[in-house]
């Protein structure tokens, strides 16, 4: 098992570097960046990072299929892989729906794209001339001249099981985003074939007092029943009893100041050094990707890789 850590969206460019060098001497195996919609672009972010760090991998999630021609996607993996072979772990999604309206990239068929272009991306990575005239994908005998000697590991970061179960046909793992608790693991890891590597993205808060861990993680958690979560805590043991104290709340802010430290515990990771190392290691993801809390970002990274 991994562990890495995701660079915040939300660090302002000139924070990019110095924070990526923090990681790469802090012991984390991976750093992730993230391409959410007005943030920074997740293929300048990933290039940057893997040209100022040196041994450690970087994970881009996720590029959202709507947004790119899958050529000039396997174009752009290619270069970083020939650039940093063996370093760069890509992702590609649906995109948020939300931000995918905005832009005008949300299909009709979200599966049907992530399906044509998962497949096409795949084929071209491996240094194929790739036909098709799919729905979403077409290409008209396209290939990379130059493909990469050592092809990137391709994740998708999706949530729903058909989703993931194009997924483990067409790719090489996924990426479920936060909150990823041992459970929703689980539940991904069957629909899944043995050799899918999962990759999990978790809040995550390292301090001595659990209490005072919980206390940052909560409002994080205050949408945590909404509809698009319903993957997420659906094999939760404790799901009926987290959707009845959500109806008995009149807002989510006092939703999460309710939930009990157990729950917070499962659905994030919370908590002093031991007690988050050993439920990292008991979550059953191939790599845990935990996301700073708190607006001293270097304290946090500095606290979260005491957990290593």
């Amino acid at each position: 098992m991994t562990a890495g850590v995701m660079l915040p969206r939300d660090l302002a460019a000139a924070e990019i570097v110095p924070f990526a060098r923090r990681v790469g001497v802090a012991g984390f195996g991976e750093v992730w960046v993230v391409e959410d919609l007005g943030f920074h672009g997740g293929i300048a972010q990933a290039a940057t990072v893997l040209a100022v760090t040196r041994r450690i991998r970087v994970g881009i999630g996720i590029l959202p299929a709507g947004a790119r021609n899958v050529a000039f996607t396997a174009m752009e993996l290619a270069t970083l892989a020939h650039l940093h072979p063996g370093r760069v772990v890509a992702g590609i999604g649906h995109g948020v729906p939300g931000w995918m309206r905005q832009v005008g990239a949300w299909p009709s068929s979200p599966l049907t794209l992530f399906a044509e272009y998962a497949r096409a991306l795949t084929g071209l990575m491996r240094g194929e001339r790739v036909r098709v005239e799919g729905r979403y994908v077409r290409l008209a005998d396209a290939g990379l001249e130059s493909p990469p000697e050592t092809v990137p590991p391709v994740l998708a970061g999706v949530l729903a099981p058909k989703s993931l179960a194009v997924a483990g046909a067409e790719l090489d793992g996924v990426i479920l985003a936060e909150p990823a608790p041992a459970e929703y693991i689980a539940a991904a890891r069957r629909i899944l074939p043995p050799h899918a590597r999962v990759v999990a993205f978790e809040h995550a808060v390292v301090h001595p007092d659990a209490e005072t861990a919980r206390a940052q993680l909560r409002p994080l958690l205050a949408e945590v029943t909404k509809r698009s979560l319903v993957p997420h805590v659906e094999p939760l043991p404790f799901v009926a009893e987290l959707r009845e104290l959500r109806a008995r709340h009149a807002d989510a802010e006092s939703f999460a100041a309710a939930l009990p430290g157990e729950w917070v515990d499962a659905l994030t990771l919370a908590g002093p050094a031991d007690a988050v190392r050993q439920r990292i290691a008991g979550l059953g993801a191939d790599s845990v990707v935990m996301i700073p809390v708190g607006r001293d970002r270097p304290a946090a990274l500095e606290a979260l890789a005491t957990a290593l």
